[in-house]
């Protein structure tokens, strides 16, 4: 795996896929566990804290970016799970910590709370359109299409205020699927066939010519265990 923030390797990055000048590199990272995510329920805008193994999961995520050179920024969504997570990276990497509105998860409305077999039990019907069409919001929630919209407006900021940088991006499971699906240039399936672990980290190249590279997926190796 290739070590982010090397100056020479990502002159050779950049010479190998072709693509023109030096990407920002956006490191992804998934918020730690809370206890919504221990009994797997919808955890949107709502603002738990992250539990014991939580705390540990971000301390084990700051030790693995600590090691890297050159991180610019510390980008967070402005819930307290992700805000926690982040706190503990820019600590490790001294690197300053920012806090993005457009990173937040995606507002699930009535269904914040819920598990996946009471919010289907609760609106059959809507439930079933929702997860077969991005443009389907959860009752007084966001649809899938309006986070992308958010997530790719966010993303432009990002690349924008940081050219040829190496920047953490400290978020939740839908911001993260949202800029992989834009790195991959894949379609919506990725949302509901890419699985991304509690504090698991992902990496991808952002290029001013328009083009990108994604470097890793999912990476957990530096997680105490559950």
């Amino acid at each position: 795996m290739t070590t982010p923030g090397r100056a020479g390797e990502r002159a050779a990055t950049t010479a190998w896929t072709g693509q023109v000048g030096q990407p920002t590199r956006l490191l992804l990272l998934r918020h730690g566990q809370t206890p919504l995510s221990v009994h797997r329920r919808y955890s949107g805008h709502g603002d738990p804290e992250l539990t014991q193994l939580g705390h540990a999961q971000a301390a084990g995520a700051a030790a693995r970016l600590a090691g890297l050179e050159g991180i610019a920024a510390v980008l967070t969504s402005p819930l307290r799970r992700a805000r926690q997570t982040a706190a503990a990276v820019a600590e490790a990497t001294a690197a300053p910590l920012v806090v993005r509105e457009g990173l937040i998860e995606t507002d699930f409305g009535s269904w914040e709370g819920l598990t996946f077999t009471e919010a289907r039990a609760r609106d059959p019907e809507l439930h079933a359109r929702w997860l077969g069409a991005q443009d389907v919001s959860p009752p007084g929630g966001e649809s899938f299409a309006e986070v992308g919209k958010r997530v790719a407006a966010e993303r432009a900021k990002i690349l924008a205020e940081y050219p040829a940088s190496t920047v953490v991006v400290v978020s939740h499971v839908t911001p993260i699927k949202m800029l992989l699906c834009e790195a991959l240039g894949s379609g919506p399936e990725i949302l509901y066939r890419l699985h991304l672990d509690l504090a698991s980290l992902c990496i991808a190249d952002f290029y001013p010519d328009g083009g990108t590279s994604v470097r890793l997926v999912n990476d957990t190796s530096y997680l105490p265990a559950a």
